[in-house]
């Protein structure tokens, strides 16, 4: 009786080991599944090049967009309102162009031609963009068209590619990936302010054909990108479909909200606040050297960033930044030297790169099957806060010395608000992932 009892005890510890192992591997199936499939560096330096010289072309554009119109007749005022249309059309054409990724994709091809032929018409409006405006006024219609034209198209190289890489790409390799996408906005970001000082006095023909060649020719390898990642060496296996709940449609969009509050807090603090907070204990020609410490603290810290999104969630992350960068804007604000400045900026720069990245594998993971359209409404939010911000800078909110508080803690409370909403979030659900290893909860 004895002997039977001790072996019906091993049994049982068995069983519960075993039970035990497998609970564990359930809880952990959605942040340590095997990289082996994941996707080389090559597609992450692919990705970071593309948006690297999208965004180098923006750049040239808004540099020369002031020139261009004086050229036809265009009075300076009007180089603001083509800026807000812009963005105005982007917020609608991103959205649009997630969709339209989602529902090519099924098709193997369909989606990266769909992406070269929109970028072979957006290439040559953005080429023809020099030459026109050297006709003179007559060929005032012409050029806004062609801006029009440009602006419409280049949307197919912003949300498409990552929603190929989301749906294709190993779930765990996706926050690395994401890294080095935004590592070629986070270079052209730091290089803007040196190319606003170098090429104002250039002729314009030069950047605007340099730039068309690198970026065509690098969009033409996407369709190599998408062979790889549908013939599977650049993806993992195939697994079991999870089902999505409905409350996931829920945090998508309060995801979306967070990003556009988060990205007017970034666009107030970086682009209309910084510049003046420098020049308390700086001159005019050190900005240039100055505004791009924001940009290596975003480059620095989405690598480490990267791992902990892997581990514990994008929204995790981006709460945790969200209130770091709030900190940092805060002590910018209230700097009492130059080099305290500084170290607010990196952070602040960090914690946005923190930011941006973790978004990215956000949006993935809350899309439930929907990735193009998630990242398409995430890059309309991103548009649409740009356009906030233009829009104040034109009506000279930042001129005017009764808006001065406002736009002071504007940028702390849309970070310190919106990440503290997203941590709540995470932690919650982190914590009834652990608790019951339910897949609903898992880390996003």
């Amino acid at each position: 009786m004895r002997e039977r009892a001790r072996q019906s005890y091993a049994s049982g510890r068995r069983i519960g080991v075993s039970m035990s192992q497998v609970k564990t591997a359930d809880r952990s199936a959605a942040s340590d599944a095997p990289a082996a499939g994941a996707p080389s560096g090559k597609v992450g330096v692919y990705l970071a090049l593309l948006q690297l010289f999208f965004t180098l072309g923006w750049t040239i554009y808004v540099v020369y967009l002031p020139q261009l119109a004086a050229k036809v007749g265009l009075p300076p005022g009007a180089v603001i309102v083509i800026l807000l249309v812009d963005q105005a059309i982007f917020t609608i054409t991103d959205t649009l162009m997630g969709i339209a990724a989602d529902r090519m994709t099924p098709i193997a091809g369909r989606l990266s031609r769909f992406v070269i032929w929109l970028t072979v018409v957006s290439c040559a409006a953005f080429l023809a963009l020099p030459f026109v405006a050297d006709l003179g006024p007559n060929a005032k219609v012409v050029l806004i068209a062609l801006t029009l034209t440009w602006v419409v198209t280049s949307s197919a190289l912003r949300a498409p590619p990552l929603a190929l890489l989301g749906k294709f790409a190993a779930k765990p390799s996706i926050p690395m990936l994401s890294c080095l996408t935004m590592l070629g906005y986070g270079i052209a970001g730091a290089v803007s302010p040196y190319l606003g000082v170098v090429l104002r006095n250039h002729d314009p023909r030069i950047p605007f054909v340099i730039s068309t060649v690198v970026l065509l020719v690098t969009a033409l390898t996407m369709s190599w990108i998408e062979r790889q990642l549908r013939e599977g060496r650049l993806s993992m296996p195939e697994s079991r479909p999870v089902a999505i709940p409905k409350s996931w449609s829920a945090l998508a969009v309060i995801f979306i909200a967070a990003v556009l509050v988060l990205a007017l807090g970034y666009q107030l603090h970086f682009s209309v606040n910084s510049a003046p907070l420098f020049l308390r204990f700086a001159k005019q020609p050190d900005l240039q050297w100055l505004m791009p410490v924001y940009w290596i603290g975003f480059n620095i810290a989405m690598f480490p960033a990267s791992f902990i999104t892997r581990r514990l969630g994008g929204l995790l992350v981006i709460g945790c930044a969200g209130l770091l960068g709030a900190g940092a804007v805060f002590g910018m604000e209230n700097a009492t030297g130059l080099n305290t400045m500084i170290a607010m900026q990196f952070l602040a720069g960090a914690a946005w790169g923190c930011i941006l990245m973790s978004a990215v594998a956000a949006a993935i993971a809350v899309s439930g099957g929907a990735e193009g359209k998630v990242l398409g409404l995430m890059f309309s939010a991103l548009a649409l806060a740009t356009f906030a911000r233009i829009a104040a800078v034109a009506g000279g909110l930042n001129r005017n010395s009764a808006y001065e508080a406002l736009l002071q803690w504007t940028p702390i409370l849309c970070w310190a608000l919106a990440g503290a909403a997203l941590l709540v979030i995470a932690v919650t659900r982190l914590r009834k992932w652990r608790e019951g290893a339910n897949p609903a909860d898992a880390p996003v």
